[in-house]
């Protein structure tokens, strides 16, 4: 069959229509067992362990890592591996979450009594209403979809979408009855950009002591430039005999300051400095300095304490190399 783009088009949409309206039709299975089975979750004193085979058992490993990002132990177990060994991992203070679309999965049929010996809550998300699973289950979800979004009706497309968004909606649930934060997240997710955007401090990166370019309010322009040039970071904190900062000069002020023909060698800084400039706190979110700098335009900053006194200083080189931007 030769492509052609209008019907590959067509083909695209009717699936993500058919999946729509899948998704849409879940609505209906926010009801009491839905409730129940969060307060199983809840009161779970172990570890979700969440199953599934095929592509059930791809969907129960993303749903199992969703709960775990998000303040609820839980990990996957694949059924064929439990028969032989894994089921050892399940204790009594534990919860089982299984996904069956059929409910009839062989593989899950054989650790159901098992299960049942070890008298833990079973909770079932299946689309079959009827089944041995959800017969066996302490409380059961219906996914059933009227349709798979592949045109045979034999691949699990629209089935696995719903059964991952109600995944979704009870890890959500989840996080919001037990108070998760955003810190929460953070301490779950330490490694890549998200990690770092969450859990970095500005004191974590900031430059200290003899690397804070700094130069004291008598200063000419002359020395400032020379503290700039060895400090690198295109700024020099401009600050009285208390180390408290006054002002800043940057590369935006030098630029500035050559149409005025002055002498750099007899114009003091406080001259061509910007005063009353922006500072941040050290304990704050490396991502929120980031922030500021961009909502002021600005490529530097002057870390200072509640009294103005200077404690450090960073620049956008700085974020861009700890991984903030």
């Amino acid at each position: 069959m030769k492509l052609n783009d209008q019907r590959l088009r067509e083909l695209g949409l009717a699936v993500i229509q058919v999946e729509m309206q899948a998704v849409a039709k879940l609505v209906e299975q926010i009801n009491d067992n839905f409730v129940t089975a969060c307060k199983l979750l809840f009161a779970c004193k172990g570890r979700v362990v969440v199953t599934g085979m095929g592509k059930s058992g791809h969907i129960a490993g993303k749903i199992a890592a969703t709960l775990a990002s998000t303040g609820t132990p839980a990990f996957f177990v694949h059924p064929g591996e439990a028969s032989h060994g894994d089921l050892g991992m399940i204790t009594k203070h534990d919860v089982v979450m299984v996904l069956s679309n059929s409910g009839e999965t062989a593989e899950v049929l054989t650790i159901l009594p098992i299960i049942k010996r070890l008298n833990v809550p079973l909770i079932a998300i299946t689309g079959n209403p009827e089944s041995t699973l959800a017969k066996f289950a302490t409380t059961f979800i219906n996914v059933a979809v009227e349709q798979e979004a592949c045109p045979l009706g034999l691949a699990p497309t629209s089935s696995t979408t719903v059964a991952l968004v109600m995944g979704d909606a009870l890890a959500v649930s989840l996080l919001e009855a037990r108070g998760f934060t955003r810190d929460d997240f953070a301490l779950s997710h330490p490694g890549g950009s998200l990690g770092r955007q969450l859990l970095l401090r500005v004191e974590d990166i900031m430059h200290v002591g003899v690397a804070i370019p700094s130069v004291p309010q008598t200063a000419l322009i002359s020395y400032a430039l020379l503290e700039m040039t060895e400090k690198k970071l295109g700024m020099t904190a401009v600050v009285d005999d208390d180390n408290v900062v006054i002002g800043i000069f940057t590369d935006g002020d030098l630029r500035r300051m050559l149409g005025r023909n002055l002498d750099i060698n007899q114009t003091a800084i406080t001259e061509v400095m910007t005063p009353y400039c922006a500072v941040i706190s050290a304990d704050i979110l490396a991502a929120e300095a980031m922030q500021i700098m961009e909502q002021k335009k600005i490529n530097a900053l002057i870390v200072v304490d509640s009294k103005r006194h200077a404690l450090g200083a960073l620049n956008m080189h700085d974020l861009l190399k700890a991984g903030i931007v």
